[in-house]
């Protein structure tokens, strides 16, 4: 016989479902690993193994979680993946790039909370990071300001502009009537480039 297709419906993949009892009990071990030793000893494809299970409860998502592991690359590629491109592999459907996508926007989320915590010049590296989570995986260039106070905490996190692949264009005369808008004391103007896999140039401005 051919090897059964998988197909997602709304939470669910069609055909036999594996011994329930099989399938608890690996997951069960999986959640005390991770609440006992944290998640230093998991592979990749074990932590989304785990989070497509709770989009999709009722199925083995060991194969899927590697699937999409081999589609995209790493784990961070799989994460920052639209969701078109998320249902263009065997057995995504909606609840599933939902799930990833809701985990993607909780991992920016906390990276802009920890950035805008801090002096920013005390705390670059959170900043740099936040930056990566955010534009490291873009296809298009985009330009955006952060916009500081005078006691160098981050304000306003902005896209001034997207472009193609390769350019993207910048209009100072916002920049400014903006930073004057939000009482801003200094900005910084970053860049990324998408063929450089992970480069963001940062730029100071200062300005009075």
């Amino acid at each position: 016989m051919p090897p059964r297709q998988l197909r997602e419906t709304p939470g669910l993949f069609d055909g036999a479902e594996p011994d329930p009892a099989r399938k608890n009990g690996h997951r069960d071990r999986m959640r005390q690993r991770l609440l006992e030793g944290g998640a230093d000893g998991f592979h990749d494809y074990e932590l989304l193994e785990y989070l497509l299970a709770l989009a999709i409860p009722r199925q083995d998502v060991k194969p899927l979680a590697k699937e999409l592991l081999a589609q995209f690359g790493d784990l961070p590629a799989v994460m920052a993946a639209s969701p078109g491109e998320l249902r263009r592999v065997k057995g995504v459907g909606e609840s599933v790039a939902a799930a990833l996508k809701f985990v993607e926007a909780l991992s920016v989320r906390q990276l802009q909370r920890k950035a805008l915590d801090k002096p920013l010049l005390s705390s670059f590296e959170a900043v740099t990071d936040y930056l990566h989570a955010r534009l490291a995986h873009e296809l298009t260039e985009e330009f955006r300001v952060l916009f500081l106070d005078n006691r160098n905490r981050l304000v306003r996190d902005e896209k001034f502009g997207e472009g193609t692949v390769n350019q993207a264009p910048a209009y100072p005369r916002e920049i400014v009537k903006r930073a004057m808008e939000l009482q801003a004391s200094a900005v910084i103007l970053v860049h990324n480039h998408p063929t450089t896999p992970f480069s963001i140039p940062l730029d100071h401005a200062q300005y009075r």
